[in-house]
């Protein structure tokens, strides 16, 4: 599976018409996944460990996760269909009985705030990291737009 897949991490989160851009990739491709403001908003939490007052709805799904011996182990998006993007979650149960892997199918914006909640790795499926286009200048560009912004207040 080892080549099937590649890593990647979260590499910006920007503000977009329809939502917010997630700008996901590696020191090779960064490509950009657009999800709900309120999804970004929660996936932004995650990665600072912003404290919250209550739990939120990934929280839960991580508690019921926990109270059955359940792991999330890896999340991969695994392809592009009509401008959407498809994604799963590899979970794994160890009991009594055995070890379970279970892959299910979900949302990558749910996917991501899952695995980034957790720390846990990011893939992206080889046949769709060779299809999506290149956005790693854009983002380039962002970020020096945005030090230099930064550097003049």
């Amino acid at each position: 599976m080892k080549n099937d897949v590649v890593p990647v991490q979260i590499r910006g989160i920007l503000p977009a018409n329809s939502g917010v851009a997630i700008f996901l990739g590696n020191d090779e491709k960064v490509f950009v996944i657009q999800v709900e403001h309120n999804m970004g908003a929660v996936i932004g939490m995650f990665l600072r460990d912003t404290p919250k007052e209550r739990p939120l709805t990934h929280d839960l799904m991580l508690s019921i996760f926990k109270g059955f011996g359940i792991t999330v182990e890896r999340v991969v998006i695994t392809e592009l269909k009509n401008s959407t993007y498809f994604a799963r979650l590899i979970l794994k149960q160890q009991n009594e009985l055995g070890l379970k892997i279970v892959e299910v199918d979900a949302r990558p914006s749910d996917c991501l705030a899952i695995a980034t909640s957790l720390k846990k790795p990011l893939f992206v499926a080889t046949t769709l990291f060779d299809q999506v286009e290149d956005m790693s200048e854009v983002l380039e560009r962002i970020n020096e737009n945005s030090a230099s912004n930064s550097d003049t207040e």
